[in-house]
């Protein structure tokens, strides 16, 4: 019977899940006050795992250094949080999808009202 569900899958959630707590609560770094993750990553030896986050300024070098700078804190509160052997290292990486899906719903909304307004 095949895994339906992964291990790296079902930590990877957890990461996610840990992380966006701890950035909330935990971490006072202003410029990463505005960020939400969108996923997690995680390598199959759990050594690494990437961190997908959006903002609502879009991308920042701020926001990524101010990932970058909280990233031992992160990952430190993690291994007290996750019983894990190995705590990964933490990559953020910024999730253009968000972005891209709003310009395409944009673009879709002007097509819809470009063809309204020729079939009148």
């Amino acid at each position: 019977m095949p895994k339906d569900y992964a291990r790296t899958d079902r930590i990877a959630e957890q990461v996610q899940r840990e992380l966006a707590e701890m950035l909330r609560l935990e971490v006072r770094d202003p410029r990463v006050r505005m960020v939400t993750l969108t996923g997690v990553e995680v390598a199959r030896d759990y050594s690494h795992a990437k961190v997908f986050y959006t903002t609502l300024e879009g991308a920042s070098d701020k926001v990524q250094q101010g990932l970058e700078h909280a990233g031992g804190f992160l990952r430190s509160r993690l291994s007290h949080v996750m019983k894990l052997r190995i705590t990964p290292q933490l990559r953020f990486v910024y999730d253009e999808s968000v972005e891209r899906g709003a310009y395409l719903s944009h673009l879709i909304d002007q097509a819809v009202a470009s063809d309204k307004g020729e079939s009148s």
